[in-house]
């Protein structure tokens, strides 16, 4: 039976999940942002409620008000952003993506960012955060999480420290061409994330490094 309830608020949040989205074509793109949280939200509160025992209904308004607070903007400013971080980075091996919450990803690995043991910005880095600060110019409301990376030399005890040092040489660095430090939330995450084999110099290499996720929080109430 419990299965059963599972399945059918599963397919009920995902319903009312695909309404939402359905009349996203007259929305602002604030409203998108908004919506489509809510229906990611309702889809977890309804499957949440439904295994704890409670009422799969019930579950779904909670969950959906729940994803609108959590959503994010992909707005055109954003849009914008991505393309010109893309032009400015364009040959240099960094990637700029849109992820699946609508954040700007840029993942700068070490032959633009650090070297190895090092936490002291590269020359060619300071191009790609000199275009990303100028972005990042009147507006006041985007949020920017720096996570800083290592690759396996060396031992945790060195490696957890120094991926915050990196996240916070780039903090500084931004915050010296006008980038207000309160926007901005640093995270070292040391070895334990590689994207790559750490048994050779190309996957060190892509794992020593330094993933900036800017967003632009769904507006709430």
């Amino acid at each position: 039976m419990k299965q059963e309830r599972i399945i059918r608020a599963t397919a009920l949040s995902l319903t009312a999940a695909a309404v939402l989205m359905a009349g996203c074509s007259n929305m602002s793109e604030r409203q998108k942002g908004t919506a489509t949280g809510a229906g990611i939200g309702a889809a977890a509160g309804a499957v949440l409620s439904s295994v704890t025992g409670g009422k799969a209904g019930t579950g779904a308004v909670v969950g959906g008000a729940i994803g609108a607070v959590a959503g994010n903007l992909w707005s055109k400013k954003q849009e914008e952003r991505r393309v010109a971080m893309e032009q400015a980075t364009r040959g240099t091996g960094v990637d700029v993506t849109r992820t699946a919450d609508n954040q700007l990803k840029v993942n700068i690995p070490s032959d633009v960012s650090f070297d190895t043991g090092s936490a002291t910005i590269k020359p060619q880095m300071r191009s790609v955060l000199d275009t990303f600060a100028q972005t990042l110019q009147g507006d006041p409301n985007a949020q920017l999480t720096i996570v800083g990376h290592t690759d396996s030399t060396g031992s945790p005890a060195v490696n957890n420290p120094l991926s915050v040092e990196r996240a916070q040489s780039v903090r500084d660095y931004l915050a010296a061409r006008g980038v207000s430090p309160t926007r901005v939330h640093t995270e070292g995450h040391g070895e334990r994330e590689p994207i790559a084999d750490n048994s050779s110099d190309a996957g060190r290499a892509k794992n020593r490094r330094v993933e900036m996720f800017l967003r632009e929080p769904a507006a709430q109430g």
